[in-house]
C-alpha cells in the first residue's frame, strides 16, 4: 500500500466530515484506523459508505471557499484603510519606541486593554521589529499574535490590546527643509 492511497482515503474522510456525512467522533476513529491500515482493502472499508468527491462538488466547494475568502480579505482591507496611522519613527533615531499606558512611553495609549509597558518598536538591521513586552492582552500584526518579536513594514495592521493602527513610514527629510520650518 502506498502513501498516496492512504492520503486519498484521508481526503475522502475529511470531505465526508465537511459534507456532514460523518460525525467528528467517527472521523477521528476512522482516521486512526486509516493511519494504521496495512492493506488497501482496510482503507477501502473505511471509505466504502462515502462517495468519492465528484467534479460538481469540487466546483461548488471551491467556489464557496473562494467567495468567503474574498469577503474576508475585502473586509480586512476596508477596515485597514479606516484605521488611524501609526507613524514609524525615523530609522536614524537609534532609540526604540515604547508603547503603553505609562507616562514615560513614547506612544502613550490610555485604553484599559493596553498594558503599562505593552510593546516596543525599533529599527534593527534595516528592518522594523515589534516586540511584545509580556503584555496582558497581547500585540498582533495583521491579526496574528506576536510571541516575542515580529518584523513589521509599512501598511501592516498592528494592535495593542484593542487599539489598532496601520503602520506608515516617515518621509525622509528633504533638501531645503530645516528644523520645524517649511521650505527655504
Amino acid at each position: 500500500m502506498s502513501d498516496a492511497e492512504r492520503d486519498k482515503a484521508l481526503k475522502i474522510l475529511r470531505d465526508g466530515v465537511a459534507m456532514g456525512r460523518l460525525s467528528h467522533d467517527t472521523f477521528m476513529r476512522r482516521m486512526e484506523l486509516a493511519l494504521t491500515a496495512r492493506t488497501s482493502e482496510e482503507l477501502a472499508a473505511l471509505t466504502a459508505d462515502l462517495p468519492a468527491e465528484g467534479r460538481l462538488s469540487r466546483l461548488v466547494f471551491g467556489t464557496v471557499e473562494a467567495v468567503s475568502g474574498f469577503t474576508v480579505r475585502l473586509r480586512r482591507a476596508w477596515q485597514a484603510e479606516r484605521l488611524p496611522k501609526l507613524l514609524l519613527p525615523y530609522p536614524g533615531s537609534g532609540h526604540a519606541l515604547r508603547i503603553g499606558r505609562d507616562p514615560g512611553c513614547g506612544l502613550r495609549l490610555t485604553h484599559e486593554t493596553v498594558s503599562r509597558v505593552h510593546a516596543e518598536l525599533c529599527h534593527q538591521g534595516g528592518m522594523w521589529v515589534l516586540r511584545d513586552l509580556s503584555s496582558t492582552n497581547g500585540t498582533t500584526v495583521n491579526g496574528r499574535r506576536v510571541i516575542g518579536a515580529a518584523v513589521v513594514r509599512e501598511g501592516d495592521q498592528v494592535s495593542f490590546g484593542q487599539m489598532a493602527f496601520r503602520l506608515s513610514a516617515p518621509l525622509p527629510p528633504g533638501p531645503g527643509l530645516g528644523r520645524g520650518r517649511g521650505p527655504a
